[in-house]
């Protein structure tokens, strides 16, 4: 399986979860109805989806454009904030036989 959908998926279900819920809900009843027969089930899943979609659109439109603004990245300090640690002596000693 592509490593990307389940990315994506996340992705969505983060950003509008209740949104996303209805869509889900709605294909599921628009599934179960198609493979039921049942028009109304079909028809009220498709309509569900329909609305959550459209929702989703008007949304999408009513949020003000963030500005883009260049990020940089340091990936070091450009000065340690810890002083330099003290040098170990470590004494030499002679092993016991």
């Amino acid at each position: 399986m592509n490593a990307a959908l389940p990315r994506f998926l996340k992705s969505v279900y983060r950003k509008d979860p209740i949104i996303s819920g209805l869509m889900t809900m709605g294909v599921v009843e628009a599934l179960i109805g198609g493979l039921d027969d049942s028009w109304t089930l079909f028809a009220f899943g498709l309509g569900s989806t329909g609305i959550a979609i459209a929702f989703k659109l008007w949304r999408m439109q009513q949020r003000p454009p963030l500005p883009e603004e260049p990020v940089v990245q340091h990936y070091l300090p450009s000065r340690s904030s810890s002083s330099a640690l003290p040098t170990l002596n470590v004494p030499k000693k002679k092993p016991r036989y």
